[in-house]
């Protein structure tokens, strides 16, 4: 049931603290509402613009020549949980300035509405908000539970149409690269270290782009990279007054890739797990067998024979022994009615069987070998004695009244993995458990090359964590010496990066913020690999790449395997590259990463 209820703005008559349709819905901007029309999902107003005249949007003119009318249909932001829909008379003027290459042009409300917006600017204005914090579908989830019409699609273009903030060349600069495509394409992404917010991204993982994006915002001091050759080489020639400081963490794993080689070649020397020496044990006569068996049944009826009897002799009754075990009063009573645990009966009978009545024998028998007899000679010695019964039956009923042994032999332990040495080497000692102490004690013992290693590393992680760089030079000199693999190259590579490395073991400042930075784009990269293509497409189109699109399609059909398209081919992936770029650029990743807080 629709209600139509007419709105009259100007009321005279009307208290002065009584609010009005005008006040709630348009405050000061310059609109006056006609009527409404309620219902339980919207509310539609109809309303029109106050001014008398309109401005050109080409030349700045001023007319006041209606050429027409016409209703534009705008969606607001919600009231009492309902959606508003505005339905607003907008007049076409005609500019009088006959130079003016528009000869008409539509009214705008300053501050309300926009050009070709099918909603008012207040709600663009929360759209906004939504889709950074929340970017497409979950965006799209929330505005409609707020009482918005908006899908993940207008979300995302109003993000990728917001600007990108503008920052002020940071003095710390962070450098790092990041995969687009695994193993295939690969970006490089710019942290500024006092504000800890991305600064730019770079298409690329080489020297060149790098070199040109310092020589355009200089005033870089510090540039903290890890120890890749090109990062290296374009800092030196795009800021080569900046101060480069290698990361601390990438060093310290390039050590452990260095003490893993280095393990892997003095694997043969590694020694077997420590374990308890095999002593020989005398064995055991069998238990007497009863009508129990002698295996877990008569174990357990025998310790409660014991306790029942143990709580008898301390005064208890029977019921109260029932209580206090919760068991049965007729349970009790077996047990306590019994004097030996063999009189016990199990509340479950076996089945009988023909060598009942060799019980005795056979018992006396097995404690003469002491339990090593065969059934095989058992069943000889049954049958000179008139037993006519078959082998199969004195095997099921040794398995359900003799003891199985555990035949199954324990295989040596196998010695530690070349992982597992490496990190016992490279972690904190405090951090080990006394298990891998023993290990790690026994691995050095057997193989004196790993103990120097081992001491290489301690010394690298002190001056790692008690940031004393300058004793870089003599470590080196002694990891050179001991000429164990991995750590000898490793040390000659920091050689080639010392002024950097000793930055990196000296100074505070790291690559931390850059990680962090990274990790935050992996996953915006991964909730939103699922939807790249739709978007890519609409991305290029909005951009007017369409002259692109139809290159790529001509370069692809020319790469046949019959023709000579390789270099086609080549040309097609680079560009299909440099669209990727920039639907990256254009969906603002990077705004939706620096504009504040991360959403998860």
């Amino acid at each position: 049931m629709r209600l139509s209820v007419p709105v009259h703005v100007d009321v005279l008559d009307m208290d002065e603290h009584e609010l009005s349709w005008q006040d709630v819905l348009f405050g000061e901007v310059a609109l006056r509402g006609d009527s409404a029309t309620c219902s339980t999902a919207a509310t539609i107003v109809r309303a029109r613009g106050l001014g008398r005249e309109g401005c050109c949007p080409s030349c700045g003119t001023l007319s006041v020549r209606v050429h027409d009318r016409y209703r534009r249909r705008l969606q607001d932001v919600p009231l009492a949980a309902r959606c508003v829909r505005i339905e607003l008379e907008v007049r076409r003027f005609v500019c009088v300035n006959s130079e003016c290459v528009q000869r008409t042009f539509a009214e705008q409300i300053p501050g309300f509405t926009s050009a070709y917006a099918r909603c008012t600017d207040r709600l663009g204005a929360l759209l906004n908000v939504i889709g950074l914090a929340l970017a497409g579908r979950a965006g799209s989830r929330m505005a409609t539970a707020l009482g918005i019409v908006a899908g993940r699609v207008e979300l995302l273009n109003r993000v990728r149409a917001m600007p990108d903030p503008s920052y002020a060349t940071p003095r710390l600069l962070g450098v790092d690269d990041f995969a687009i495509k695994s193993f295939h394409t690969y970006a490089t992404v710019l942290t500024c270290g006092d504000t800890h917010r991305v600064v730019d991204v770079l298409p690329t993982r080489e020297a060149g782009p790098l070199t040109m994006w310092l020589l355009a915002h200089p005033g870089v001091e510090v540039i903290c990279r890890d120890r890749a050759g090109a990062y290296a080489e374009g800092a030196a020639a795009g800021a080569p007054d900046a101060q480069q400081v290698a990361d601390r963490y990438h060093l310290w794993a390039n050590l452990g890739q260095a003490v893993e080689k280095s393990v892997a070649a003095h694997r043969t020397c590694l020694p077997a797990r420590s374990s308890t020496p095999n002593v020989p044990q005398t064995p055991q006569p069998p238990l007497p067998a009863t009508s129990h068996g002698n295996g877990r049944l008569a174990a357990r009826l025998q310790a409660h024979h014991a306790l029942v009897h143990g709580l008898l002799e301390q005064g208890m009754g029977l019921r109260a022994i029932a209580r206090h075990l919760g068991w049965g009063r007729h349970t009790v009573q077996r047990y306590a009615r019994a004097e030996h645990w063999h009189q016990v009966s199990p509340g479950r009978h076996l089945r009988g069987s023909s060598l009942d009545v060799h019980h005795a024998y056979l018992s006396r028998r097995i404690a003469e070998k002491r339990g090593r007899i065969s059934l095989v000679a058992l069943h000889r010695e049954l049958a000179e004695r008139g037993w006519h019964g078959s082998y199969s039956t004195l095997r099921d009923w040794a398995a359900k009244r003799l003891p199985q042994p555990r035949r199954t032999p324990q295989p040596p332990p196998a010695p530690p993995s070349i992982r597992q040495v490496t990190g016992w080497l490279t972690r904190r000692p405090s951090s080990l458990t006394e298990d891998e102490h023993q290990q790690l004690k026994a691995v050095l013992e057997h193989c004196p090359e790993l103990t120097a290693a081992h001491q290489l590393v301690r010394d690298f992680g002190n001056m790692l964590t008690e940031q004393t760089g300058l004793l870089l030079p003599a470590w080196i000199d002694e990891a050179m010496a001991a000429e164990l693999p991995g750590l000898s190259s490793f040390a000659r590579g920091l050689t080639n990066d010392i002024d950097a490395v000793t930055a990196g073991l000296t100074l505070r400042w790291s690559s931390g913020i850059t990680e962090g930075a990274v990790n935050r784009i992996k996953e915006l990269l991964q909730r939103c690999n699922s939807s790249v293509r739709t978007a890519l497409a609409i991305d290029v189109m909005r951009l007017g790449l369409q002259r692109d699109l139809r290159k790529i399609r001509q370069d692809f059909r020319r790469a046949t395997p019959r023709s000579t398209g390789a270099r086609a081919a080549a040309r097609a992936r680079l560009r299909v590259f440099s669209v990727g770029v920039s639907f990256f650029r254009g969906l603002r990743l990077m705004p939706v990463v620096s504009h504040g807080p991360a959403p998860w």
